[in-house]
């Protein structure tokens, strides 16, 4: 299989995106640039932060993009990587959680078929 699941990134990719919706393209650049820009938090922490929501989104773009901005910031590797394992925890944590659904869900079909499975 030589096509990749996900394509490059490229140059002629991020034009088509700009020539489809020019004024939402702007405003979503302007966007970004105000939520990673140093406030509250420093620009460093917003992307160790953005690394660890990329890895739980799952978005191939944006764990390559917000790595490397990372470790422009200086974020180090041992840093992205645990960072990466608070997002698998918490990714798993959600699974451990939502089991009170199943849990809740097997009780109360036990009532109603009176305790047999």
């Amino acid at each position: 299989m030589s096509d990749p699941l996900y394509p490059p990134s490229s140059p002629g990719i991020a034009a088509q995106r700009r020539s489809l919706a020019p004024e939402t393209e702007q405003a979503f650049q302007a966007f970004s640039r105000q939520v990673f820009a140093d406030g509250a938090l420093p620009a460093r922490t917003k992307q160790l932060i953005a690394v660890a929501v990329a890895h739980v989104t799952q978005c191939p773009y944006c764990i390559k993009g917000h790595t490397k901005a990372a470790l422009r910031h200086g974020v180090t590797p041992q840093e992205l990587m645990e960072a990466i394992w608070v997002a698998a925890e918490m990714r798993a944590g959600g699974a451990y959680a939502h089991s009170t659904l199943a849990l809740a869900t097997m009780d109360e079909a036990q009532k109603t078929s009176g305790g047999s499975s």
